[in-house]
C-alpha cells in the first residue's frame, strides 16, 4: 500500500518535472552548437594504457560556485586549457585550497571508516566538496591514500592513525585529486606514487596499466582504465576476497552516487565503456567516489526519471544526512544501478524521456551513447533547487 501512495505522489511531481525537462531540453537544443565545437577540440581515447610536471590544473567540477551557475560554460574548454596547462592552474588551487582550510576547519563533511577483517577505509573530507581516503591494513600499519589534494589533512589522518603511508594512488591528473602528491611524497620518502602515464600526474613514479595490481600488506588493489574525464583516469579496485568483504571502488571523477564526470577528454562513447567496465562488477562492491555531490545529483534524475522510488528512497536519506553534514558515502554499485541514469542509459523509460531518437538504432552502443551524451548536456544545464 506504501509503495502504491508513494508512486501517485510521484506521479504528481512528473508533471512538474516534465515541464523542467522541456525547459531543460529546450536550453540544451540552443546550446547544442557550442557543445559540437566543444566536442570536436576533445581527444579520444582507448582503455589500453598504452623533475616536477609543468602543473595542471584541478578539474573545473571542483570549482566553488552557487548552484546552478557553471563557470565552465562561458568560456569552454578555453578555460580548461588554461588551467591544465598553466601555472595558474596550480595557483588556483592553492588559492581554493586555503580558502577551504578557513571555511571548514574540520572538514566539509562528516565522515566514518568502514572496518572489515584487518582493512580500514577511512574517507577524508577535502577542499570544498572533495574526498581523498586512505585505505589501511591495519595489521600491517601500512596505509595506501587515494587522492589526497590536501597533504595536511591526510597527514593528519596518517598520524591519528599511527600508520605509514607507503603508496599514492591518483585517479586522475586535476590538482583537486593530485594536489598533495608532492608534499606527501617528500614527507614520506619511500612512498610510491601510482596512476596514468598519459595523464601527467604530478610526482609520478609508478605508472600503471588497464588490469596493473598493487600489493601493499594484505591490500591488493587493480587499476583500471576508465578515460573520458581525462585521457588517463584510472579507477582503483581494493578486492574483498583476502579479507572476506566486499570490494571497494575508489571511482574519482568516474563515477558519483547518482552521476558521472564531465567528459573532458574524450567522447560519449569512451564515456560509455569506461561506466561499462564499472558496470561488470559485483553489486556488492562498495562505491567511494572523489566527490560530495549526491544530493543535486540525485535531484537530477528525479527529473529524468520522475517515478523512480528506489531514487526517491535514496534522496530521502541522502537529505537527512546532508541536514546533519554527514557524507553520503559509500553507496553500492547494486544501489547505483536502480537509481544512477549515467548507468542506466539501457532502460527503456530513459531512452523514452530523452533518448536519441523513437526507437533504436541498428547500433545498439552508439544509441547508448547518444543517450549518455544528452544526459549529461542536460546535467550540466540543470539547476537544482
Amino acid at each position: 500500500m506504501a509503495a502504491v501512495v508513494a508512486a501517485t505522489a510521484l506521479k504528481g511531481r512528473g508533471a512538474r518535472n516534465a515541464r523542467v525537462l522541456r525547459g531543460i531540453l529546450s536550453g540544451a537544443t540552443a546550446n547544442k552548437a557550442s557543445q559540437n565545437r566543444t566536442r570536436a577540440l576533445q581527444s579520444h581515447s582507448s582503455p589500453e594504457c598504452k623533475e616536477e610536471p609543468e602543473p595542471l590544473s584541478p578539474e573545473p567540477e571542483y570549482i566553488p560556485r552557487k548552484r546552478a551557475k557553471n563557470p565552465m560554460k562561458a568560456v569552454g574548454l578555453a578555460w580548461y586549457s588554461l588551467y591544465t596547462r598553466t601555472w595558474l592552474g596550480y595557483l588556483f588551487y592553492r588559492q581554493q585550497l586555503r580558502r577551504a582550510r578557513n571555511r571548514y576547519p574540520k572538514g566539509h563533511s562528516r565522515t566514518q571508516p568502514r572496518l572489515f577483517n584487518g582493512v580500514k577505509v577511512l574517507p577524508i573530507p577535502v577542499l570544498s566538496d572533495n574526498y581523498s581516503y586512505l585505505i589501511i591494513d591495519t595489521q600491517a600499519r601500512l596505509a595506501v591514500a587515494v587522492d589526497p589534494s590536501d597533504p595536511q589533512a591526510v597527514q593528519a589522518s596518517i598520524e591519528k592513525e599511527g600508520v605509514t603511508l607507503v603508496a599514492i594512488l591518483c585517479t586522475h591528473k586535476h590538482w583537486d585529486h593530485s594536489g598533495g602528491n608532492r608534499d606527501l611524497s617528500r614527507r614520506h620518502q619511500d612512498c610510491r606514487v601510482y596512476g596514468s602515464p598519459q595523464d601527467g600526474i604530478p610526482h609520478l613514479t609508478h605508472p600503471l596499466c588497464h588490469q596493473d595490481v598493487v600489493s601493499v600488506g594484505r591490500l591488493q588493489i587493480r587499476a583500471l582504465a576508465t578515460p573520458g574525464h581525462t585521457q588517463g583516469h584510472l579507477v582503483y579496485l581494493l578486492d574483498g576476497e583476502p579479507y572476506k568483504g566486499p570490494s571497494c571502488l575508489f571511482s574519482g571523477d568516474l563515477l558519483f552516487l547518482s552521476g558521472c564526470g564531465r567528459t573532458f577528454e574524450g567522447t560519449a562513447e569512451t564515456m560509455l565503456s569506461s561506466l561499462d567496465t564499472v558496470l561488470g562488477l559485483e553489486d556488492d562492491t562498495l562505491l567511494w567516489p572523489g566527490h560530495e555531490y549526491a544530493e543535486e545529483n540525485l535531484g537530477f534524475a528525479g527529473v529524468v526519471e520522475p517515478e523512480n522510488l528506489a531514487r526517491e528512497r535514496k534522496m530521502q536519506w541522502v537529505q537527512r544526512q546532508r541536514m546533519e553534514r554527514k557524507s553520503t558515502c559509500p553507496s553500492t554499485l547494486g544501489e547505483e544501478r536502480s537509481y544512477n541514469p549515467f548507468l542506466r542509459t539501457h532502460c527503456l523509460v530513459l531512452q523514452e524521456t530523452v533518448g536519441p531518437g523513437p526507437g533504436p538504432t541498428e547500433d545498439d552502443s552508439y544509441s547508448r551513447a547518444q543517450l549518455l551524451e544528452k544526459l549529461r548536456r542536460l546535467k550540466d544545464l540543470h539547476k537544482s533547487k
